[in-house]
């Protein structure tokens, strides 16, 4: 006699499989993001055996605890993938699931359609449909959809009417309205659940300038020793960066620099007596991480600073650098928060061919649990005196689980800080900072520079890692002057400006951008005469008036920002083709259901990425993917020039690198999208 046996088993798929969910992090170990206001596109991949027709449903359940329940549309053929966009306006973390179900009624309208053409099963069919509205009358109750419900019922029933009559009733517009609240459906199944963390806007979305408030105001004496300038000097130079377009002002750090081993101009070894040296070699006797350099003044004058911006419209950015100079307060007090080399001596930071002679990384294997706490007391110090953003530097210097930690303790207490990750480093690192909690992230950007690389990269962006890493696409940094803006001249700088303040939701400048400053050290991609070594002061009054400077084009370019919402998205970004190879084509658009005008928004973008020519070739567009049906002809308006055109889906342009380099269009849509 043979024996069942009997084991434990649990199912990894439901009745109705749905697999793929999406947007979700890699392994799912942390919510995937996104911010208020950003239009999410959710999907999964749903299937059942057989022929029977499926239906599916995104159920969100916001932060307060209200729950929503939006209809997912099926994609494209044969590739099982449903989707739906809900734009989330409520900060916090949203659970979500999908159920997927069997849509009886369509399943039956299908089968019935067919067979009763063809004279199979006539009968057999309008009796299970007449049982499929039963079971919607059921469901109806006593509401006015029930009449309806029933008197089709009745119609389907009735034999002294044909069979096509009978069947046209499954098709009549007022029970199309019934079926729709009251559906026959069946084999519900619900997919796993999951987090996603709505973070404030400015997570996301925002123009940032960076500037030396040391340089604002600074002074050479005829000793040549210099007087610096300070927070009340800088507060200055507040109100032309807002008339710019700006929103974020970030500074670098602003904490007494350490005078052992000092740089010099240019990064030498050998400071004069009046050099500063770089403010990323933080500490001396004057104090630390906690501490204000005394020639910027005090923490009262900061604070008074961070008023200022505020009351201009602007969010002040600190740095964040966990390193320290030899005279840090924290190298004689916790030397085990440092390596020590064989002959005692402690190891100094390095990114070769770079040296830093001026600072020494901290370690955290050797009293993980006190540097951390240390860390978490100086954040939690900053934000009580008013600091909402910090710029990371050099994260990916730090253990991975240290910032896991650190993000995930201030987010408990201040769940509206911002965490900006400048880690340009390999891709496992820089995009496993923003999986553990960084808002933003510097990016390769400022070296894909080739129709082809920008196409990848911004597709990748936008697509590939937007669950879980914001770009913020900065254009130049103290660090960074690419040879695309060393020998590109005023073209170079403006086709990079217009695809960084358009192709993301975040983009950033470094002070001088403006005024081209375009000279390099000599076999470096650094600025010759670096600011992080030595004070700056630029007289911006006369580049205005003898007009070097492209701020005006700046400003419009933030303008262009602040008026179209379709550009404050992130994962709407599409790739158009074009004929020629140095002519990028992209476009970004948000429906009219998620605009507060209700008129949908959509900017294409052209650019010559070649600032050396003029050039000519046709651009091909994806009309569906701008909103639009096949064969339609539109006006579009150049936000830069004022010009306008009637466009289709294959267009003629023209772009002198030297006059016009970058088409950035509006679409003009019918009234009613």
């Amino acid at each position: 006699m043979a024996t069942t046996h009997r084991s434990s088993f649990s199912h990894q798929i439901g009745r109705i499989p749905i697999r793929h969910l999406s947007p979700v992090q890699p392994e799912n170990r942390w919510p995937s993001t996104a911010f208020v206001g950003e239009v999410v596109p959710f999907a999964a991949t749903v299937f059942r055996e057989g022929h029977d027709l499926l239906g599916a449903e995104l159920v969100l359940a916001a932060p307060d605890g209200t729950v929503g329940r939006h209809s997912m549309s099926i994609g494209a053929p044969g590739t099982d993938r449903w989707h739906a966009e809900v734009q989330l306006e409520q900060p916090g973390d949203w659970t979500w699931h999908v159920e997927a179900f069997t849509d009886d009624w369509a399943t039956w309208l299908h089968a019935a359609t067919v067979k009763i053409a063809a004279g199979v099963d006539v009968e057999l069919m309008l009796i299970a449909g007449a049982q499929l509205l039963e079971r919607a009358i059921t469901d109806a109750g006593a509401t006015p959809a029930a009449a309806v419900l029933t008197e089709a019922r009745e119609a389907m029933r009735t034999m002294t009417l044909t069979p096509s009559a009978r069947l046209a009733v499954a098709t009549d517009a007022r029970l199309a309205a019934a079926l729709a609240e009251h559906r026959p459906l069946s084999l519900r199944t619900a997919s796993e659940q999951l987090v996603l963390r709505v973070e404030r806007t400015r997570a996301a979305v925002g123009s940032w300038y960076e500037f030396f408030p040391r340089s604002e105001g600074a002074k050479k004496k005829r000793d040549g020793s210099w007087q610096s300038g300070t927070f009340a000097t800088a507060a200055k130079r507040l109100p032309a960066v807002a008339a710019m377009g700006f929103d974020v002002l970030y500074l670098p750090p602003i904490h007494p620099i350490g005078r052992v081993n000092r740089k010099g101009s240019n990064n030498t070894l050998t400071p004069g007596p009046h050099d500063p040296g770089s403010p990323w070699a933080i500490g001396s006797t004057e104090g630390g991480h906690e501490a204000v350099h005394p020639d910027l003044g005090t923490v009262d004058d900061f604070e008074a600073f961070v008023t200022a911006a505020a009351q201009n419209g602007l969010e002040i950015a600190i740095d964040l650098a966990l390193q320290c100079a030899p005279d840090h307060p924290w190298v004689a007090e916790h030397p085990e928060w440092f390596t020590t080399l064989p002959d005692g001596s402690i190891q100094y930071a390095e990114n070769p061919p770079k040296k830093y002679q001026d600072i020494y990384p901290l370690n955290f294997d050797n009293d993980f649990e006190g540097l951390s706490r240390e860390v978490l007391k100086l954040v939690l110090l900053w934000i009580d005196r008013g600091v909402r953003i910090f710029r990371v530097d050099n994260p990916h210097t730090k253990p991975l689980h240290f910032w896991e930690w650190l993000l995930e303790h201030v987010r408990r207490v201040h769940p509206d800080i911002v965490f900006l990750a400048e880690a340009f480093t390999r891709p496992a690192m820089m995009q496993s900072l923003g999986a553990v909690g960084f808002q933003q992230s510097y990016t390769y950007f400022t070296w894909r520079n080739t129709k082809r690389e920008l196409e990848q990269y911004l597709t990748e962006l936008s697509h590939e890692t937007s669950a879980f890493l914001r770009p913020n696409l900065f254009v130049n940094t103290p660090d960074i002057l690419t040879e695309y803006l060393q020998f590109g001249g005023v073209p170079a700088y403006k086709i990079r400006a217009a695809i960084a303040a358009t192709a993301s939701p975040t983009w950033g400048v470094y002070s001088g951008y403006e005024l081209i400053e375009n000279i390099a050290r000599p076999d470096s991609e650094e600025n010759i005469d670096n600011e992080k070594y030595e004070y700056k002061p630029r007289d911006w009054a006369a580049a205005a008036k003898a007009g070097t400077t492209i701020a005006p084009y700046l400003t419009t370019l933030n303008t262009i920002r602040s008026r179209h919402p379709a550009l404050r998205q992130l994962r709407n970004l599409t790739v158009h083709a074009s004929d020629d190879e140095a002519i990028l084509v992209y476009s970004k658009v948000l429906p009219g259901r998620f605009v507060r005008s209700g008129r949908t928004d959509g900017i294409i973008v052209v650019a010559n990425v070649d600032p050396h020519s003029a050039r000519e070739t046709t651009v091909h567009l994806d009309l569906a993917a701008l909103g639009l049906e096949p064969g339609s002809t539109f006006d579009v308006k150049d936000l830069i020039t004022g010009e306008r055109y009637r466009w289709g889906s294959d267009n003629y342009v023209r772009l002198d690198a030297f006059v016009q380099p970058v088409h950035i269009l509006r679409i003009d849509y019918p009234k009613g999208m």
